[in-house]
């Protein structure tokens, strides 16, 4: 390996200006470096756990598209993984000499705000949505406002303010898209292919140059923290304290967030957000368009990767369980050394996953269903949007000519100590005709594949059936039925 150039800095831009900062800490938010460092105060703290939108701000970044600007929570995006971006707050909009900005304008007109708290956030979200779609329909508004929580307005005011915005000024005469060549220009001098190092002794920020320097260096510290989206690791600090040095940013490592196909298998980088692979992924794979709509909100989908959804283990995470059904595989890398494994074995207990120290999940690699298969995905929340999942099913089916079950995988998140497949019910379907008697009598073999537990999110009891229903539901859905098991609100305006 060519030695690695080592740089003891960020680099970024903030609004219009040039920033270096050489005194980081590895659990330094942006967020509180705004309010606190650069007395930008527009950016408000709510939630601290990436929620409510009040610290909605815009990081533009390079991609294999350009410049391209996205909303993400201010306060669990840290500080290292700024560099070589385009921080833009809400005291950087501007209208023509003397006018406000068109989005602003919008609200005031069309009285989007009372008490203004979360007003700032509102505007961001809706500052993103109108320069990607001028003219958003409803549905995109109100999925670029899923992260925007709001306790006094009333969203009607904000829609309405939303749909009126290109009717103060064009989103292609926006400065953001006037100075786009201007910014790119800048950020592309910002790339030196340099690794960042900042801190000394556990108290450490890593910026590795590339993917074999974050395995050289990951290999040398296999206790160090990885951080992609921050979407978990933010909140280990903002609500656990904990201590996450020596820190090792990867969202910035173009060798992790390729997706492409081949063969039929789509291959996602570890680093590939919820927001870069959601047009492949709902194109091929329909059924998780609408389960990617309903994590987090826009900001968090902007920030969160399906590696790291992957890496962290959690037992209510959303992709494991419909990857599982689809066959995924991972691969996993130490150093130079790869190995891939069937992503189900990935999950070994609570809290504990088949990754060696040192290793890193490098990539996963899904299956598109087969001609004639039928896959669906059904995620059980307290609120249907931005909600943590209390269960969520997954089913993968093929028949014979017959009509007796050929092949069916099953696996739920919320139901086990980790992501799980229902061994027992799927052999109790294997084989046997596709019909209601079938799907009814292997419902009694939930009892031997899950005991699921009762917390804050719902009861064991509610679990236990709600899981037996999501089959009866996909028994129903794969049998000719015409009839909507789900009309959204737009839908049915």
């Amino acid at each position: 390996m060519a030695e690695i150039k080592i740089r003891n800095e960020i680099r970024f831009i903030l609004n219009g200006s040039d920033v270096a900062l050489s005194d980081v800490a590895p659990d330094a938010t942006l967020l509180d470096w705004l309010r606190l460092d650069r007395s930008l105060r527009g950016t408000k703290e709510g939630c601290a756990e990436g929620d409510c939108g009040a610290c909605t701000v815009l990081v533009g970044k390079l991609s294999a598209e350009g410049l391209v600007y996205e909303s993400v929570n201010a306060c669990i995006r840290f500080m290292g993984s700024l560099d070589g971006t385009h921080v833009v707050t809400i005291e950087h909009l501007r209208g023509l000499p003397g006018q406000l900005h068109p989005v602003q304008q919008a609200m005031v007109d069309f009285h989007g705000s009372q008490c203004g708290f979360c007003t700032p956030g509102f505007v961001m979200s809706l500052y993103a949505l109108w320069m990607k779609t001028p003219d958003p329909s409803d549905a995109a508004i109100e999925k670029a406002l899923q992260g925007n929580l709001c306790r006094c307005t009333g969203y009607e005011a904000i829609m309405r303010a939303a749909r009126a915005t290109s009717s103060y000024g064009k989103a292609a005469k926006d400065p953001l898209a006037v100075e786009r060549r201007e910014i790119t220009a800048r950020l592309e001098a910002l790339r030196d292919g340099a690794r960042i190092e900042i801190g000394s002794g556990k108290t450490r920020l890593i910026m590795p140059a590339d993917v074999d320097d974050f395995a050289a260096v990951l290999d040398r510290e296999p206790g160090a923290t990885i951080v992609a989206g921050s979407t978990d690791v933010g909140l280990w600090v903002t609500k656990h304290m904990r201590d996450i040095s020596p820190a090792v940013f990867i969202g910035n490592l173009d060798g992790l967030c390729a997706i492409s196909e081949a063969g039929g298998v789509i291959s996602i980088g570890a680093g590939v957000t919820y927001s870069e692979a959601f047009a492949m992924l709902s194109k091929r794979i329909p059924a998780l368009g609408p389960l990617f709509d309903r994590i987090g909100g826009e900001q968090v989908r902007n920030m969160g990767t399906i590696g790291g959804n992957i890496a962290n283990g959690s037992p209510i995470g959303d992709t494991p369980p419909p990857l599982i059904a689809l066959g995924a595989r991972l691969t996993l890398r130490r150093g130079d050394t790869r190995r891939t494994i069937p992503l189900e074995t990935f999950f070994i207990a609570y809290g504990k996953q088949d990754r060696q120290p040192g290793e890193f999940v490098e990539a996963v690699h899904v299956p598109v269903p087969a001609k004639g298969a039928r896959f669906a995905v059904y995620k059980v929340t307290k609120r249907r949007d931005e909600d943590i999942t209390a269960a969520l099913g997954a089913f993968y089916l093929t028949l014979a000519k017959d009509g007796a079950v050929a092949d069916i995988r099953i696996a739920y998140g919320g139901m086990a100590a980790t992501p799980k497949r229902a061994f027992a019910v799927e052999k109790a379907l294997a084989g046997r005709p596709w019909t209601e008697a079938t799907v009814e009598a292997a419902m009694a073999e939930y009892a031997s594949d899950f005991t699921p537990l009762t917390d804050m999110r719902a009861s064991a009891e509610y679990r236990a059936l709600a899981a037996k229903n999501l089959l009866l539901r996909f028994y129903v859905e794969t049998s000719g039925t015409t009839a909507p098991f789900q009309v959204s609100r737009n839908e049915a305006a």
